[in-house]
């Protein structure tokens, strides 16, 4: 958690804990991320990569549900590519199998970032032709 904030600093994004309707959210006028207060530690951590995403990847409020998707999934990825290393994750399905919610328990991190965690390596993997 300590580096996410470090990484916020870095980026001269302001993180503030305040009730909203969703988890959280970026604000990029501001540089604000908001967090909802009583989230678990797991949760917050995973909301805060979530928002330092679309932060670091320079996302305005999306004129279309389409590219608001989009943004959803970048966002996703690039925090699931923060919080989730190749072995973390081969560790935790060897222990866990391929239940997502055992998987974000085991890696400390929520479902979607699991899901993102998941997309990103069948983006890797070649493409057999």
């Amino acid at each position: 958690m300590q580096h996410l904030l470090r990484l916020a600093d870095e980026q001269r994004v302001r993180v503030v804990e305040r009730p909203g309707r969703t988890r959280g959210g970026y604000d990029p006028a501001t540089r604000t991320i908001r967090l909802s207060p009583g989230m678990s530690a797991r949760t917050t951590r995973s909301v805060l990569a979530h928002e330092l995403g679309h932060a670091c990847l320079g996302h305005f409020p999306a004129p279309t549900p389409a590219i608001r998707a989009q943004q959803e999934r970048q966002a996703d990825e690039w925090a699931a590519s923060r919080l989730i290393t190749p072995r973390a994750y081969a560790e935790a399905e060897e222990v866990r199998g391929p239940h997502l919610a055992s998987l974000a328990f085991e890696m400390d991190v929520t479902i979607e970032l699991v899901m993102a965690y998941q997309r990103l390596l069948r983006q890797a993997l070649p493409v057999a032709g």
